[in-house]
């Protein structure tokens, strides 16, 4: 027997991680812990309840401004667009995805790519917001992605060939994915997108080992949710127990309320927490009620996909608010008690901070300066409307309806980009954006595949120095603690560490870090391209790394307005960066 020292064992090891060789795969107890273990990320929000939040310290408010590129990939070719992505790292491999629904495996050590994949997109696909996709879903060998033509597709770890391919949804009706999917308790759960056609929306379990259909939840009222057994339907309930309790005639059929976004688990309650987005079409006239669930955050039983409670935001939602904006699950005490909490900061620009046991409504605030379409919020957190500031009705005759300024814009005090929570300060920091827009509705009517809004719109920024605003806002009291503004939109995700630092970066092209008690700038790097990725932390080989992608696109560009024109000149991109602080070099005997 031939006996291998502890170093030739250790380069063993490295070895296989560098050529891309099998290693262990991702558990449902990887996942659950992912939260708190360093050395990888298994999750989509750097653990189960999204908190983005990093226990690591290497990397500190103390040394940050030592911060290195470590290596850097292109992810190639001419799919440039808008990159979302959070990087995946597993056993010294980073999975990501890119522009165009592809998906890449590298080695997390050099950068040096180990496989790619490009799923075949038909040409009828109709994404309303840029070609992105926000990342994949780990669990066993597998690595688990949605595409834009609607489809869920499973690969192999080591070698990126297709293991299950499965259709969701029809993406010639304006169904697409571009959530990362979820994995929660033996099942891979995915939102779909498609708002913006008419679609309704659904949230929707599988089997993550072979695609197999295990329910199916509508989030738009009236519509059979449904569970599976031997590829048998069986009848779930009625979304909201029966049509036309929220909605006139027969508009609920053509609803939205697509939860594009996807969700977060949180297991204290055994919840998904899910968001959907906005009613179609856009035109509120056309639909007299509070349109449920659309622009509202759900919670499933993640076993049946029965909803368990809602809270929406917007009702009767006229200026195009979604609701899908991620909920974060945090606890803190009020005297002696430990109150189990969820925050979310709405397109709407009100922040919420919910009972996320049944969705009770606890405090509510605004999170941007200037709110004009809504006067505050009563004391069960429904909006008090200014009914100047909702678009008019189109004439009978067919003519648009009056135009009016809303603030903030339909793309949101904050849109998709998702917020942190730091355990250590008690604080969120939240990517927010300071625009107002004209808004004015228009006759329309449904058409499968075509766009369903019946409203027009122009987005203005409101100052002429600066849209974007990191925050850092305390959920207890509704504070601002601290704010740095930037140039442009902010439109990337934003991570906290227990080494006092906020990381996030902006469309100029420049990863950043702040300390996270009082907002000071301690360091940046331009990556080339704007930032509108998610940045993540992790260790290895004793060092902490930080990673993130640069790629500028997203919905800014295609639907911005006078803000498209102030962003216009920013170079796309297709580039994963990581840094890390670099060793002292050894100095030699003299």
């Amino acid at each position: 027997m031939t006996h291998r020292s502890p170093f030739v064992l250790t380069a063993l090891v490295a070895a296989m991680s560098f050529s891309g060789l099998a290693v262990a795969g991702v558990t449902y107890d990887d996942i659950n812990n992912d939260a708190t273990t360093t050395d990888s990320i298994v999750s989509y929000g750097m653990g189960t309840q999204g908190q983005r939040y990093s226990p690591l310290t290497m990397v500190n408010d103390t040394n940050v401004d030592q911060l290195q590129p470590a290596w850097a990939f292109s992810l190639g070719g001419e799919k440039q667009r808008g990159q979302q992505a959070q990087p995946m790292i597993k056993d010294g491999v980073m999975y990501i995805t890119g522009s165009y629904s592809r998906v890449f495996a590298v080695d997390a050590r050099t950068g040096k790519k180990l496989w790619q994949y490009d799923a075949r997109l038909p040409d009828g696909i109709m994404p309303c917001c840029d070609v992105i996709n926000r990342g994949v879903a780990l669990i066993d060998d597998l690595v688990i992605f949605g595409t834009l033509d609607a489809k869920l597709v499973a690969l192999h770890k080591d070698t990126g060939k297709v293991v299950w391919r499965k259709t969701v949804a029809d993406y010639k009706a304006g169904y697409a994915i571009t959530a990362a999917p979820l994995i929660v308790n033996g099942k891979l759960i995915t939102g779909v997108s498609g708002g913006e056609f008419g679609v309704v929306g659904k949230i929707e379990a599988y089997d993550p080992t072979n695609g197999e259909l295990l329910w199916t939840r509508p989030t738009i009222e009236g519509h059979m949710g449904y569970t599976y057994k031997d590829g048998k339907a069986i009848e779930a309930g009625i979304s909201g127990g029966e049509a036309n309790k929220t909605w006139p005639g027969d508009l609920w059929k053509t609803g939205g309320g697509a939860p594009w976004l996807g969700g977060f688990y949180d297991p204290e309650t055994n919840l998904l927490l899910f968001g959907t987005g906005n009613p179609a079409p856009w035109n509120s006239h056309m639909r007299k009620g509070d349109n449920l669930y659309s622009s509202s955050r759900l919670a499933l039983n993640p076993d049946d996909g029965t909803i368990t409670w809602h809270f929406q935001t917007t009702p009767n939602d006229g200026w195009d608010y979604d609701g899908v904006n991620e909920l974060v699950s945090f606890n803190y005490k009020e005297g002696n008690k430990e109150i189990k909490a969820a925050a979310t900061a709405d397109r709407n620009g009100f922040f919420y901070v919910l009972d996320r046991t049944n969705g009770k409504f606890i405090r509510g605030f605004p999170f941007v300066d200037t709110i004009t379409w809504a006067k505050g919020l009563d004391t069960n957190g429904r909006p008090i409307y200014s009914e100047d500031h909702r678009p008019g009705a189109p004439t009978e005759s067919g003519d648009q309806g009056k135009t009016v300024y809303a603030a903030p814009a339909f793309l949101g005090g904050k849109n998709w980009q998702p917020m942190a929570y730091s355990q250590d300060t008690g604080l969120f920091y939240v990517p927010s954006n300071e625009w107002g827009m004209d808004i004015w509705n228009e006759s329309t009517a449904y058409k499968k595949g075509a766009a369903y809004l019946g409203a027009g719109f122009t987005i203005k920024p409101i100052h002429d120095d600066y849209i974007g605003v990191l925050r850092a806002m305390d959920p207890k009291t509704g504070k601002e603690v601290w704010r740095v503004k930037n140039p442009a939109p902010l439109w990337g995700g934003v991570l906290s560490t227990k080494g006092n630092l906020v990381f996030t970066g902006n469309p100029e092209g420049y990863l950043m870090a702040f300390n996270a008690r009082n907002g000071e700038k301690l360091w940046e790097f331009n990556t080339g391209s704007g930032v509108i990725g998610n940045p993540v932390t992790w260790d290895m080989d004793g060092e902490q790394y930080v990673s993130v992608l640069s790629g500028w696109g997203g919905a800014v560009p295609l639907w911005g307005g006078q803000v498209a024109e102030i962003v216009k000149d920013f170079n796309q991109g297709g580039m994963l960066w990581t840094f890390k602080i670099p060793k002292p070099t050894p100095v030699a005997n003299r």
